[in-house]
């Protein structure tokens, strides 16, 4: 494998991404079936690709994108785990192997139990399975002693039953992936608009004026993004990026799927404007942004003349409006410009293209969400968009980009450590079974229960929370103090070999996978970021005929522990039409869905808010009136801090998908054969007395006293602020302290760390 740094100099997409693609296909070792489940990605009578959230466009022929490919063809693999492989390999002897290695072995054959005395995994039964999880359900002390964990892969339908288990169970701990990324969007568009998705559909960005792109990179992390902002920057539109590093996926883009583009090389502008802020400098920005509208506002009023902010739909929909505008009328330009890393002329620039554009989408991903602030920094967002009237009109709104397919289906059924007394009063009264109504723990709370001995079981369905929570030691820690682990999964991953005292893998099939169930075959749906329902359903065969489905492998949790009650669990699995009629009974907006999913693309659950029916307390819009953050960094931290401090931010490689790795290449940022390197300004690796090349060790400060330290990165230059540094993620969980949390969300600041750099005397030998 070539290890190098080479700048990339294409755009995004083109040749690259097809022949990256090519290569995945292959590489699967079954070319010709996997060529047919492209053809089947993202289609009606296919299957949603296992990979982002973003929208289908209906009537495309070709509907996935580079980085799909690569999620369809991982999972589609002709490779197998087979009881060979873990009888060759003891836990001990996996525990020292990489993540690509595990994963990259392909699909796990059958259910494996792990036998303590030999230090190996052996096959089990399903009913064998089944009774020793129900057999450690029954000798918990309570309910809250069982952690019911969820991945954003897993569909409507198993999701729903999944809930249900654990409510029938009588608990309400359902820790997500969700918690880990997208929790502050939630919490803070519920706070202000009453509803915690976003409120535009796929068809509104071809008819914004102006989108701005906050904390994203849609290149590597959802492709098919770039396809939407290539044609609404083609209709007129123009796109304001603010992201703190220069990705090639917002300044370049060649469609591959598009004939012209690839016989021309010619590609597409993305980006009008591109800023890059300080990490955490977000909301610095945007209120800038206001602070400059106001006082053009302010002016236009004097002069006579129409202001720019929307005081019809401020008056009629929203409340605290006053207590915002002293607030920014109070926020110094010092500190603003201070801690958006902004000179004033930026900030004013793009509060210029805000103010002449009459529709106007926000979009955001996991840039935005995973700081300390993070939640306040969508409030002011939500702010920018109320002072115009920018909700609830075409080409107009808010846009939360998720990641993984299903993400934000599993929280719409149910899929919630703190559901709603309505959705808990409609469940009790459906199924005549009294549903626990004690707060839950989400996944901070349910690694630090496990941690202190509360909780005992751990059942994830999908996911590889081993590599994707913070404080890596202290999480692996966590799952070895359980009694029970239970895994559902497609691969192995390093969740299996951080295992409690007893563990089970269950193997599931995949997303591309036929379901074949005793009614015949099965779809299940999803719903996007957009608030689209759909069908899905596989069309490869099995990649072994020991696998069961993520609905029937939860039904037959169930069955074991609880029985018939409240439901037969069983009759569901063996026709998905019967989980649907419960979910329409229980479910607002989901009334007559097998009969709506009829429809070619399924169906749109609606957004209250779009429709200005402001799900609040007081019934309004609200602003939200928080100050700017005092500093980036707690000024505790720094005082604690034995040198001087970056802030370093955790992300993706363009072969990563959450924590599976496919390869070792980002190529979009010129890095190929590694993924131990730290991305740094050129001006700070010459402050810091360093080198390109040089390899340096990472320490984290925090307050609890406890030493978090990865070593062996080097040291590469990019564009990106004096003061942050980037590197990719899981390798750097281990510097996320497990409490370092969002105020209000409870998720991981992994976009905000501060780390101390030190170099290293030799090179690490990789």
């Amino acid at each position: 494998m070539s290890k190098k740094i080479k700048p990339y100099q294409g755009p995004a997409g083109g040749w690259g991404a097809l022949s990256s693609t090519t290569r995945f296909v292959f590489g699967s070792q079954q070319p010709a079936a996997n060529i047919r489940n492209l053809l089947r990605a993202n289609q009606v009578k296919g299957f949603d690709c296992p990979g982002c959230a973003w929208g289908d466009q209906p009537g495309k022929h070709f509907s996935f994108c580079e980085n799909g490919a690569k999620a369809i063809s991982w999972e589609a693999t002709k490779k197998q785990v087979t009881p060979a492989f873990f009888a060759q390999h003891s836990l001990s002897d996996l525990q020292s192997k990489s993540d690509y290695f595990l994963e990259y072995q392909g699909r796990i054959e059958q259910p494996m139990v792990l036998n303590r005395e030999t230090d190996h995994y052996q096959p089990i039964s399903w009913s064998e399975a089944f009774a020793l999880i129900a057999r450690h359900l029954h000798a918990l002390e309570h309910p809250n002693q069982l952690e019911l964990y969820t991945s954003g892969r897993a569909s409507n339908e198993a999701a729903y039953l999944y809930q249900l288990f654990g409510r029938s169970f009588g608990t309400n701990n359902f820790p997500d992936c969700s918690n880990l990324c997208h929790e502050a969007s939630g919490v803070a568009l519920t706070d202000a608009i009453g509803v915690g998705k976003g409120t535009v559909t796929l068809q509104d960005f071809d008819h914004a004026d102006a989108i701005f792109v906050f904390g994203q990179n849609p290149g590597t992390n959802h492709p098919r993004m770039l396809h939407t902002l290539r044609n609404a920057a083609r209709n007129g539109a123009a796109i304001v990026s603010v992201n703190n590093l220069k990705e090639r996926g917002l300044e370049r883009f060649a469609d591959p799927q598009s004939p012209i583009d690839m016989l021309t090389a010619s590609d597409s502008r993305i980006s009008s404007h591109y800023f890059c802020p300080r990490l955490g400098g977000d909301m610095a920005v945007v209120r800038g942004m206001v602070k400059q509208l106001l006082a053009w506002d302010s002016a236009a009023l004097a002069d006579g003349k129409a202001g720019i902010f929307d005081r019809d739909f401020i008056a009629e929909h929203t409340q605290g409006f006053s207590a915002y505008m002293a607030q920014v009328d109070a926020t110094p330009w010092e500190q603003i410009i201070e801690q958006s890393g902004l000179t004033r002329a930026q900030i004013t620039q793009a509060a210029t293209v805000y103010a002449g554009a009459k529709r106007v989408i926000i979009t955001w991903a996991m840039g935005i969400t995973q700081h300390q602030h993070s939640v306040a920094t969508i409030r002011e967002m939500t702010n920018l968009q109320l002072l115009c009237g920018q909700l609830g009109k075409t080409g107009a709104g808010l846009c939360p980009v998720r990641g993984h397919s299903n993400v934000q289906g599993n929280r719409t059924v149910g899929i919630n450590e703190q559901p709603s007394t309505d959705f808990l009063d409609n469940m009790e009264h459906h199924f005549n079974h009294p549903m626990p109504r004690q707060h839950g723990h989400n996944a901070v709370d349910a690694i630090q229960a496990m941690l202190d001995g509360e909780s005992k079981v751990f059942i994830a369905l999908g996911g590889n929370i081993a590599a994707a929570a913070p404080d890596t030691q202290a999480t692996a820690r966590a799952l070895a103090n359980c009694e029970l682990t239970v895994q559902i999964s497609t691969k192995l991953n390093r969740s299996h070999i951080m295992a409690g005292n007893t563990a089970l893998i269950l193997p599931c099939l995949g997303r591309t996978e036929q379901d074949m169930q005793q009614a015949g075959a099965q779809f299940i749906t999803v719903e996007d970021s957009f608030s689209m329902v759909h069908a899905s359903e596989g069309v490869a065969k099995p990649n072994s005929p020991h696998l069961r489905s993520e609905t029937a492998i939860v039904a037959g949790i169930a069955q074991a522990t609880l029985g018939d009650k409240p439901i037969s669990w069983h009759a569901l699995t063996q026709n998905y039409d019967l989980i649907r009629e419960h979910m329409a009974a229980t479910l607002p907006d989901f009334e007559s869905i097998n009969e709506r999913l009829t429809q070619p693309g399924g169906f749109y659950l609606g957004n209250s808010a779009a429709r200005y029916q402001w799900q609040t307390p007081n019934g309004k819009a609200n602003f939200g009136a928080s100050p700017l953050p005092s500093q980036l960094i707690p000024e505790a931290i720094t005082a604690k801090a034995q040198g001087v401090l970056s802030t370093l931010q955790t992300l993706r490689s363009h072969d990563q998908y959450n924590t599976t790795i496919y390869g070792m290449d980002d190529r979009y940022r010129g890095v190929y054969g590694q993924r131990m390197v730290l991305f740094m300004n050129p001006i700070e690796i010459k402050r810091r007395g360093l080198k390109e090349g040089d390899w340096v060790e990472l320490s984290s400060v925090w307050l609890d006293n406890i030493e978090r330290k990865v070593g062996g990165f080097k040291v590469v230059a990019y564009d990106i602020p004096p003061g942050d540094v980037a590197a990719y993620y899981p390798e750097t969980n281990p510097l996320v302290p497990l409490h370092s949390v969002g105020e209000g969300s409870n998720t991981p600041t992994s976009k905000s760390i501060a780390v101390l750099i030190t170099k290293h005397i030799a090179a690490r030998i990789i």
